[in-house]
C-alpha cells in the first residue's frame, strides 16, 4: 500500500486527489490550515475506502510549518511514495498596487518556497528509496501574461521540468501539472470573474486528476488535461509573444471583478480563506 501526502487537499483539485488516491487503496496524508475540514474528510475517507487518513495542520506562508512537512516527507520509518504539491490560492491582484504586497509575497511563499522545500524534501528520500513521484501543479497561466500569477505558475512549471532532469534515471517521476479552468471554488475565493466564459473551455476535477496520475505513471513530465487544451497550450507555445502579451492584457480586463469585496492581505476575504483553495 502507498502513502501519498497532499498539501491544500481539502477543497478542489486536492480534495479530488485525496478521493481518487484513496479509491485505488493507498493512505493519504493531508497538510492543510483548516483543521475542521480536514477532520471531515477523514471521518469519510477512512469507513469508506478502509485506508489510513494522517492530517498535518499546517500553514504553507509559515516556514516552520513547511519544515515540518518536509521532515514527515523524509521520515524514513514512514515513507511517503507520492507528494501532490497542490496548496495555493488566486492572485487577482495588480502588481503596482502596494496594498496587495504582503498578499504577493505569501504566493512566492506558498506557491514557490514551499513547493521548492518540499520537492526537495520528497526528491531526496524518493531517491534514496529507488522510486516515488511528485505532482506540482502549476497552470496554464504559465503561457501567459496576467500579473505575477502567471510569473509564479511559470516558475513552478520551469522549476518542475528542472527537478524532472535532476531526478531523470533515479526512478523518481516528477510532474507539473497544467490546468486550465476548472469547477472549483477557486476562481469565486480568488474573486475572478468567470461567469460568461463558456463551458468548452472548462475541465471537471475529476478528468484533471484522473489524467495527472496517468500521465505521472507513463513519466509524462508536462500533464495538460484534456485534447482542447493540449491544443491551446501548443498554440501559445508557438505564437508570438507579443499577441501572447496583448491575449493576457484582454484577458485580464474581462476578468476584472466589479461584484466581489477587495482580498485581505492574507489571502482571504469576507467569503473565506483563499489558501486552500483548488489550483487552477
Amino acid at each position: 500500500m502507498s502513502s501519498c501526502l497532499v498539501t491544500g487537499g481539502t477543497s478542489g483539485i486536492g480534495r479530488e486527489f485525496i478521493t481518487q488516491l484513496a479509491a485505488r487503496g493507498d493512505d493519504v496524508i493531508i497538510a492543510a490550515r483548516d483543521v475542521d475540514r480536514m477532520a471531515a474528510i477523514k471521518a469519510e475517507i477512512e469507513p469508506r475506502y478502509g485506508v489510513s487518513v494522517e492530517t498535518i495542520r499546517a500553514d504553507l506562508a509559515v516556514r516552520a510549518d513547511v519544515d515540518v512537512v518536509a521532515a514527515r516527507l523524509e521520515d524514513p520509518d514512514r515513507p511517503v511514495d507520492l507528494l501532490v504539491n497542490n496548496a495555493g490560492f488566486g492572485l487577482h491582484a495588480k502588481i503596482l498596487d502596494p496594498e496587495t504586497l504582503p498578499l504577493q509575497e505569501k504566493a512566492f511563499d506558498v506557491m514557490c518556497r514551499a513547493v521548492l522545500i518540499l520537492s526537495a524534501a520528497a526528491g531526496r528520500a524518493m531517491r534514496d528509496r529507488g522510486h516515488g513521484g511528485i505532482i506540482n501543479v502549476a497552470s496554464s497561466s504559465a503561457w501567459i501574461n496576467t500579473g505575477n500569477y502567471s510569473a509564479i505558475k511559470a516558475w513552478v512549471l520551469t522549476f518542475t521540468e528542472g527537478l524532472a532532469n535532476e531526478l531523470h534515471g533515479s526512478g523518481v517521476k516528477v510532474e507539473a501539472l497544467c490546468p486550465g479552468w476548472v469547477h472549483t471554488e477557486f476562481h469565486f475565493r480568488a474573486h475572478v470573474t468567470a461567469t460568461n466564459l463558456p463551458e468548452v473551455v472548462w475541465v471537471d476535477a475529476k478528468t484533471l486528476v484522473r489524467e495527472s496520475l496517468s500521465d505521472l505513471a507513463k513519466g509524462k513530465v508536462v500533464s495538460v488535461p484534456t485534447a482542447r487544451w493540449k491544443a491551446a497550450i501548443a498554440v501559445a507555445g508557438v505564437v508570438p509573444r507579443s499577441t501572447m502579451r496583448w491575449l493576457s492584457r484582454n484577458l485580464t480586463s474581462s476578468r476584472d471583478k466589479t461584484d466581489f469585496p477587495a482580498p485581505h492581505p492574507d489571502g482571504s476575504s469576507d467569503h473565506g480563506p483563499s489558501g486552500e483553495a483548488g489550483e487552477r
